[in-house]
């Protein structure tokens, strides 16, 4: 599939896959971004796409953002509609505490200590996003359109039935057996 893109800053940086077999491809920010606790940011990324008809582009942030760093995606996931034409952009909600200000310097997404120091306010848990680090990533998937049917009958039944919210549990019968086995009685 071919999918247009248009640079809508110098440095943007056109999408690649990391490796043969990613599902998703990598997008960059644009400039610099300091996040502080307790603020959400956007990062421009500095492209526009022209997702096909039928299709959606889902904007997601990169595992190891996750795990390194307080920085989490405040929508879950990006949505990029097909005959949406604009800037694409990562937004992101620093959850560190707010209250362990200090006068240090923050860290990057890497989660190492930066050289960025800004009028003494920012802290160890302000993070910075510099123009180049690989922010989000982002796969192309096909969007049926669905005709919703209103009824007043009852629904087809299922195994599952009406469960919901982690009714099945978390752990399988035999981690639990595992589990059990290991721990030592008092």
């Amino acid at each position: 599939m071919n999918v247009k893109i248009k640079r809508l800053h110098p440095d943007a940086v056109i999408p690649q896959y990391a490796t043969p077999g990613a599902a998703a491809f990598d997008l960059v920010a644009v400039e610099d971004v300091i996040i502080a606790p307790g603020e959400t940011k956007k990062v421009p990324l500095g492209l526009a796409f022209e997702i096909p008809e039928g299709y959606v582009m889902i904007v997601a942030m990169r595992s190891g953002v996750a795990l390194k760093t307080k920085l989490r995606q405040p929508n879950g996931i990006g949505v990029i509609d097909s005959d949406y034409r604009g800037e694409v952009a990562m937004m992101f909600d620093n959850i560190a505490d707010v209250s362990q200000w200090a006068t240090t310097t923050p860290r990057d997404i890497s989660g190492h200590r930066t050289n960025t120091f800004v009028a003494g306010i920012l802290d160890d848990n302000s993070r910075v996003i510099r123009k180049g680090d690989r922010v989000a990533q982002a796969f192309i998937l096909p969007i049926p359109r669905v005709n919703f049917i209103e009824t007043d009958e009852e629904l087809s039944e299922t195994e599952r039935g009406t469960g919901g919210f982690g009714h099945t549990g978390v752990t399988t019968e035999e981690a639990v057996s595992e589990t059990w086995r290991e721990v030592p009685a008092n």
